[in-house]
């Protein structure tokens, strides 16, 4: 076991990713000098070169567009948004070239192109640096979206995407960065696609995704001390979601709540809860509900701190399921 942040581990993952594959390469705004705004690149360039740790210029588009010529000549490029806000100038590459060209091409072609993109807020900065746009993507079939929520995932979870034959978005929580966690890096990793229970409940089931992961435990922690017995599941994929996991939770619990940090309408949330009441509406002991950011342009820093689902949102919505 090793102890490293979130930041540390991608680093890691992506060292990893470069030395197993020589066809890998890093594209992306001030990823090889300075080692990326975050420093989650921080040593790559020096290590394996600038021709495979590719300092791109500001423009999005020509990033993921360059990606996807590289991928169809036989490359795995991995490609980093430098904030959230960014990536809607490639918007329009990314949902309707990179995801389609598998299914446009008869399956004779796939695009192997991997995009990292730190998402969410809680780190106090300007307008487009505290973006939830997961949602976006997970309605364009043909991307694969996963969040990792802890630094053993941000390991693995990086290196699995690479391997993977289809365009995989790699959302990190910018704000768990610094959150520092074991990594077994012997370990034989699980699906990035499946779901993981992280605490064991009987009474309600929370689900949540990336940064919001540590702040449902925590509410599963307090509620435990009412003498509440709260399952927390970790969704780990937004595209594909792993509905049988949370489906055996909810038939044992009875109740569900999904917390994430993007606005509530139209979000993940709303998915997961018609799924949960199709499949196990007979089980249900209250209605499945959701806890999000406000339906708002992102606020201004001074004022994030009540956009932001926090602990008291969450536990008010759990006691209001908890009463039924």
């Amino acid at each position: 076991m090793a102890v490293m942040t979130i930041a540390k581990a991608i680093n890691e993952g992506l060292r990893a990713a470069l030395n197993t594959h020589p066809t890998a390469l890093l594209m992306g705004e001030d990823i090889g000098d300075l080692g990326g705004v975050y420093r989650v690149t921080e040593g790559l360039k020096a290590q394996f070169g600038p021709d495979r740790v590719v300092d791109t210029p500001l423009a999005e588009s020509g990033i993921i567009g360059t990606a996807i010529g590289l991928a169809l000549r036989g490359y795995r490029p991995i490609c980093e948004i430098q904030f959230d806000g960014f990536v809607f100038p490639a918007f329009n590459q990314i949902t309707t070239q990179l995801a389609k060209i598998h299914t446009r091409s008869d399956g004779l072609l796939t695009a192997p192109v991997v995009i990292r993109i730190p998402y969410g807020g809680g780190i106090g900065s300007v307008e487009h640096h505290s973006e939830s746009p997961e949602a976006l993507f997970a309605h364009t079939a043909g991307l694969r979206i996963i969040t990792p929520s802890n630094a053993h995932d941000a390991y693995w979870m990086i290196q699995q995407a690479v391997t993977c034959a289809d365009p995989v978005i790699v959302f990190e929580p910018k704000r768990r960065y610094w959150l520092k966690g074991e990594v077994d890096v012997s370990a034989v990793p699980s699906s990035p696609f499946q779901a993981e229970v992280l605490r064991e409940g009987t009474d309600a089931t929370i689900v949540a995704y990336g940064p919001l992961v540590p702040v449902a435990l925590a509410a599963a922690n307090a509620a435990a001390e009412d003498g509440s017995s709260v399952e927390v599941i970790d969704l780990r994929s937004i595209s594909p979601i792993d509905f049988d996991t949370v489906t055996t939770s909810v038939l044992k619990t009875g109740r569900l709540l999904v917390a994430h940090e993007a606005p509530t309408f139209g979000g993940i949330g709303g998915e997961i809860a018609a799924r949960i009441t199709e499949r196990a509406f007979l089980s249900l002991e209250a209605p499945v509900t959701r806890v999000g950011g406000f339906h708002l342009p992102y606020p201004t820093a001074r004022t994030e701190e009540h956009y932001l689902p926090d602990l008291d949102r969450i536990l008010h919505s759990l006691d209001t399921v908890l009463a039924y």
